[in-house]
This record gives structure tokens, C-alpha cells and sequence, in this order.
């Protein structure tokens, strides 16, 4: 049940009367566990996005990746990588980070055939990111702009569960620390190709399951623990 983590199933109910037929009723009428499940028991999505830049009132959705976890395990197969065809130029500054360029976007689909995807990916799962203020900021507002209604989701956020540790442990945070591969290196990961949505989210994956593996005792971490 969704109830113990947004406030009720009035709120899911409420949502999901007031969406239209689609992905986004389907995914408020599935519900999601509640806040004593075990994340071995609870199903997630790593979730990167590839923007124009980091303003979700201005800047645009370029790349979509989200990688699926189940039983405590990454599944690979069920990845997916979705270019998305922005209605504005990419401008330099973000190409030069993702490498997405006008002319290769100019042949993806629009926003509104790709979002479906994630949301069919995410229905029944709770979304996982690397600092996930802006993939929650970036696709409720991309919801509300296909849809009219804002996507009200839980997210696990592995930028703020290595804060906490580092906290609870009397570290201080070193510039750069909290950086996904910094946060990677320090459970021994290799490094990752960073701004490849897909990527990013495989590696938020694994880092995700490396900081819930070690968040408690001898029992799987609960879903409390993890929902920041």
C-alpha cells in the first residue's frame, strides 16, 4: 500500500480519479509498499535524466534512463534509454556535458511518447536518484505538461543517504564527496561513464543497493530508513 509513504490512499485515490485515462492513472492506482517493508522485498527504479540544463521552469528533459531493481538485485535487462526531442535548442554548455547535440535530437521522440515508458517502468516501484530534487522536480513538471497532474512520488536519494552516513559517522564532507562517483569509490565501485542517462542510473543502482545493504543490522534496512 502506498498509505505509509504519502499521507493515505485518499491522496493516491484523488490523483488517480482526476488524471485522464493512462500511464499516470495506471501508475496512482497501483499502490507501493509500505514504510516497514524490506528493500529486498520493495521494488525500485534508478532513475537519470539528461537535461538543457538544471532550471525545471526553463530547461527541458533531453535523455531518459532507468535501470530496475528487484529482490535486492539489479536487473539489466529490463534497462531502458530513451532520447527525448527537446522544442528548443540544446545550447553549448549543456552538449558539452551529455554530448546530446541538436541534430541527433532532432530524430527522437517528443516528451510525450517517451514519458509513458518511465512511468509504465516505474508503476509499482519507488524511483531511486543520484541528488533526486531535480529528476522529482523535472518529471512532475513533465507530467503536469502531458498530463495535467503532477507525478507525487516517494523518492530514495543516494546523495542524501551518503550525507547522512557521513554525518552519523562525524565526517565532514569534502568538496566533490558527495559526487556519484566519489560516493561509488567509497564502497570500493569502479568508475562509471558519467552523463549517459542510462549509466548513471545503473550506477545509481548499484550504489543504492551497497548503501541499503550496510544501513542497519543483520535484518534488511525497512523502507524508513531509506525514503529521505
Amino acid at each position: 500500500m502506498w498509505s505509509g509513504l504519502l499521507g493515505g490512499d485518499l491522496i493516491r485515490w484523488s490523483l488517480a480519479l482526476r488524471c485522464p485515462p493512462g500511464p499516470l492513472k495506471a501508475y496512482y492506482r497501483t499502490d507501493t509498499p509500505t514504510l516497514d517493508t524490506p528493500y529486498t522485498r520493495a521494488e525500485f527504479l534508478a532513475v537519470d535524466l539528461e537535461t538543457t540544463g538544471l532550471d525545471p521552469h526553463r530547461d527541458e528533459i533531453v535523455s531518459i534512463g532507468f535501470v530496475p531493481i528487484r529482490e535486492g538485485r539489479v536487473r539489466l535487462a529490463e534497462a531502458g534509454h530513451h532520447l527525448v526531442r527537446p522544442t528548443c535548442p540544446v545550447g553549448d554548455a549543456a552538449a558539452k556535458i551529455h554530448g546530446l547535440l541538436d541534430d541527433r535530437l532532432a530524430e527522437a521522440e517528443p516528451l510525450a511518447a517517451v514519458l509513458p515508458r518511465l512511468l509504465a517502468a516505474l508503476t509499482g516501484r519507488i524511483p531511486i536518484a543520484h541528488h533526486a530534487a531535480v529528476e522529482r522536480e523535472f518529471l512532475s513538471r513533465a507530467c503536469r505538461a502531458v498530463y495535467g497532474h503532477r507525478l507525487a512520488v516517494p523518492w530514495v536519494d543516494t546523495l542524501a543517504l551518503a550525507k547522512r552516513r557521513k554525518a552519523m559517522g562525524g565526517v565532514p564532507v569534502a568538496e566533490g564527496a558527495l559526487r556519484l562517483g566519489a560516493c561509488r569509490e567509497a564502497y570500493g565501485m569502479p568508475p562509471h561513464r558519467s552523463h549517459n542517462a542510462v549509466s548513471d542510473a545503473l550506477a545509481c543502482a548499484e550504489l543504492f543497493l551497497a548503501q541499503a545493504a550496510t544501513s542497519s543490522g543483520r535484518a534488511p534496512a525497512a523502507l524508513r530508513d531509506l525514503i529521505t
